[in-house]
């Protein structure tokens, strides 16, 4: 069988502790790598666990689960791939966070992958996938980690919520068939929605600000009926540098649910001056992004209250 290793590494100017940390703690993976769209972790005892995973990789949106063995002491966390998404047949690799000195990390990736039937092309395109990754996800948890210590000014969470009388189904389907919100949401002027797997959606639209300008985005939909939507921007506006999201829906014993629309975002610094005005600052950006974002939230609730209630 044909094996393939690689190894990736960067320097953190962050303590090696931070950096394992960040590296630990995988709900937060889509906030750190660019590629991660959504991660649960589905079991573990502390040192070992279980994590299912969905990202981008050359563009496309896969998932696959995988196991990790934590240690701490050495600084180091191995993952191995339960199930693979085809083309790969096996894929391991091991995280090593070696310090430098109090403030400053040396961090590697190693990868060793194989391809189904080991099939020259598929080797061909895993590798250049784990380059393409490995490329975005170590800048990404640099930048991230390095973020984290200095400030938190540029990044911002926040949730919106609707009690709806009816079902979770029903409110779940009207966010999941985005498809349908041209025709159905008025801040949106137009939709393509692509699901080749059941549950994973990619969602580009053209939405309408308040001012009646219009923006592109795109997103990256991982679908969990009837409780969750989980969604990362891959296309993003320029106030941006990252955004990440949830829908939830739960319904109580008496029928009743209550649907959130929740965001995390990181402010794109340098653009804060070309899109808000050159006498605008972090403070007005967190303002607009809030207002702008839990503007079209409430809209979209409002009118999944509305779909779901006319169901019941």
């Amino acid at each position: 069988m044909s094996e393939r290793e690689s190894k990736h590494e960067i320097t953190v100017e962050a303590p090696a502790a931070d950096v394992y940390r960040m590296l630990a703690e995988v709900e937060n993976w889509p906030r750190l790598f660019p590629p991660s769209v959504y991660v649960d972790r589905v079991e573990t005892d502390g040192t070992h666990e279980r994590i299912r995973i969905w990202a981008t990789a050359n563009g496309e949106p896969k998932n696959w689960t995988s196991r990790r063995e934590l240690d701490p002491r050495g600084l180091r966390i191995a993952f191995w791939q339960e199930v693979s998404s085809p083309p790969v047949a096996q894929m391991r690799g091991t995280w090593e966070v070696e310090p430098l000195g109090p403030e400053k990390t040396r961090l590697r990736l190693l990868h060793t992958f194989r391809a189904i039937d080991d099939d020259p092309e598929g080797l061909a395109w895993i590798e250049r996938a784990v380059d393409d990754n490995s490329n975005a996800e170590l800048p990404g948890l640099k930048d991230a980690v390095e973020l984290a210590m200095s400030t938190g000014e540029l990044t911002l969470s926040f949730t919106d919520s609707v009690r709806v009388e009816g079902s979770a189904k029903d409110a779940y389907d009207f966010v999941n068939e985005a498809g349908l919100w041209a025709e159905r949401l008025p801040h949106v002027a137009s939709v393509q929605l692509t699901e080749t797997t059941p549950g994973l959606q990619v969602l580009r639209m053209e939405t309408l600000t308040a001012d009646g300008s219009a923006h592109v985005t795109e997103s990256v939909r991982v679908c969990f009926p009837h409780h969750r939507i989980a969604y990362k921007q891959t296309t993003l506006p320029a106030l941006m540098a990252l955004h990440t999201g949830r829908w939830e829906f739960e319904e109580d014993a008496a029928g009743f649910t209550t649907v959130s629309s929740q965001h995390t975002v990181i402010l794109e610094a340098e653009n804060i001056g070309k899109v808000l005005g050159p006498d605008a600052g972090v403070p007005e950006a967190r303002a607009f992004i809030r207002e702008a974002l839990g503007t079209n939230s409430r809209t979209t609730l409002g009118y999944a209250k509305g779909y779901a209630e006319a169901r019941r």
